[in-house]
């Protein structure tokens, strides 16, 4: 086992453990073992980065043996700088999400962590993965945790919201599975994602090929307009699955793209990338616009995401190397902010109950230690510069200037939009004179509550600060992409 293998099923096989100890087992000894999963999955990824060749667009640490032969499916599993940050992400988020839910969590407390830990596994899987159908099981496998987490933990529509949830990226999942195997076939029978990125396909199948991988990724995003089972999951979701849900899950559908629609379909991704633009461009704006009407917390950050989400598909759009890196770091961006901000609301839930917004009102001056946190999170939400969420949308931004300065200048307008929807909510539920009763009986975050959001806070600041790292482990990858989805593949 290589330490992609072990990244996979480290937290697999210790959730594994902890769902065969019932609901009777001791929840603090379940709590303890849950992080010790968390943590051991977290440092094994460590090494992805610091032994990582940056100037190599080459996949490595690959793991390639036989799986079941008569098909020709392999265990085949492989990072490079489009895919290994990722890894990193999902280890990180996992271990925060133990660490967050460590006393909310009072009820099937070994179901719940075993949950979580899954997911991080399979959504590992999705990342690593170069066997098409291995990708595709890893794809699929992911959303039974989720159902679970939201259906048994969730809020009173929680089997409403899931079946929608597990409903919406199904359905899409199912024109990527023949997809694949049109590509199986068409590869004289090989599942390799880099055998499929090498084949010369005419037109015609290219298009049916780009709608059919569309469909899948599109909803996983979620882009505008197969957006709306988004809106409806958050409120319902506990905390950490809402954590999760932005911070990770929604990366899978925008990483799909770079990995198959792109480069295995690169004519049609040129013939319709005006309509992903548009798509994009309705995403950072329109939704801009219905997040700021939103009377629950929950929603407005769940619009918040797919509007982000948009600067994401934007960027890859415009075939340009800063547009890409752009994108893939505004994904990175996106997890350590969206699981900040989810986690922040997670915070006034646990004490109040409710995360609609008429509800509060100076909760600064009860808690004036979270309220530090939360505007901290706001201004990297705006996009302030120093934080993470500058520097992907900026470079997002720029890149859309060099393809079209209307592209452009309505993607600028997004971050006015973003600035709006954010701090009006701030205004609302942190500042002013203190609402009720409930508000003025607050306390302040506890310490593991300051540890959650301050590791959070510091991956936020780092990025932001010196995002050299990532670009530069990026930079060989994007620009072996751009130079193949620039060579016509028709015969």
């Amino acid at each position: 086992m290589g330490l992609l293998s072990l990244a996979i099923w480290v937290p697999i096989a210790s959730g594994t453990l902890m769902f065969a100890l019932g609901r009777d087992a001791q929840a603090q000894a379940v709590r303890w073992l849950a992080l010790a999963a968390a943590l051991a999955g977290f440092v094994i990824t460590l090494p992805l980065i610091t032994g990582f060749d940056a100037t190599s667009a080459a996949m490595q640490f690959e793991e390639n043996f036989a799986w079941i032969e008569r098909l020709n499916m392999r265990y085949h599993l492989g990072v490079d700088g489009l895919s290994v940050w990722f890894v990193l992400l999902t280890s990180f988020i996992t271990l925060v999400i133990v660490i967050a839910g460590w006393e909310s969590i009072t009820d099937r407390v070994a179901q719940y962590m075993a949950s979580f830990l899954i997911l991080s596994g399979l959504m590992i899987g999705v990342f690593t993965a170069l066997d098409g159908m291995l990708f595709y099981i890893f794809f699929e496998a992911t959303l039974i945790p989720m159902y679970v987490i939201v259906g048994i933990w969730g809020g009173p529509n929680r089997i409403f919201a899931a079946f929608k949830f597990f409903l919406y990226t199904f359905a899409g999942s199912l024109l990527m599975l023949i997809a694949m195997l049109y590509l199986y076939y068409r590869s004289g029978g090989s599942f390799d994602i880099l055998t499929w990125q090498k084949l010369p396909l005419p037109m015609t199948a290219q298009t049916l090929l780009f709608f059919g991988f569309f469909a899948a990724f599109s909803v996983k995003v979620p882009m505008w307009p197969v957006h709306t089972w988004l809106p409806l999951v958050h409120p319902e979701a506990p905390t950490g699955g809402s954590a999760v849900l932005a911070a990770v899950m929604l990366k899978l559908g925008a990483y799909g793209f770079v990995r198959f629609s792109l480069p295995i379909a690169p004519d049609a991704s040129h013939e319709w990338a005006w309509l992903i633009i548009t798509f994009s461009l309705i995403a950072v704006i329109y939704i801009g616009y219905v997040a700021i009407v939103q009377k629950d917390m929950k929603v407005l950050i769940a619009y918040s995401s797919i509007a982000h989400m948009g600067f994401v598909t934007l960027g890859f759009f415009i075939f340009n190397d800063l547009g890409i890196a752009g994108g893939l770091v505004q994904m990175i961006s996106h997890g350590f902010i969206s699981a900040a901000m989810f986690l922040c609301i997670g915070v006034l839930y646990d004490r109040m109950h409710t995360h609609e917004i008429a509800r509060f009102g100076g909760v600064i001056n009860t808690m004036p230690t979270f309220t530090a946190f939360v505007v901290f999170f706001a201004m990297a939400n705006v996009g302030l510069p120093g934080t993470s969420g500058f520097v992907g949308e900026w470079m997002v931004i720029l890149a859309s200037v060099r393809f079209d300065f209307w592209v452009g200048l309505l993607a600028a307008f997004a971050l006015f939009l973003g600035a709006a929807y954010t701090l009006w909510m701030v205004k609302r539920v942190w500042y002013g004179a203190v609402a009720n009763d409930e508000v003025r009986a607050l306390k302040d975050i506890s310490a593991r509550e300051i540890l959650v959001l301050g590791l959070l806070a510091a991956a936020v600041l780092w990025m932001g600060v010196y995002p050299k790292p990532f670009t530069d482990v990026m930079g060989p990858s994007v620009a072996e992409l751009l130079r193949h989805v620039s060579v016509s593949k028709l015969n």
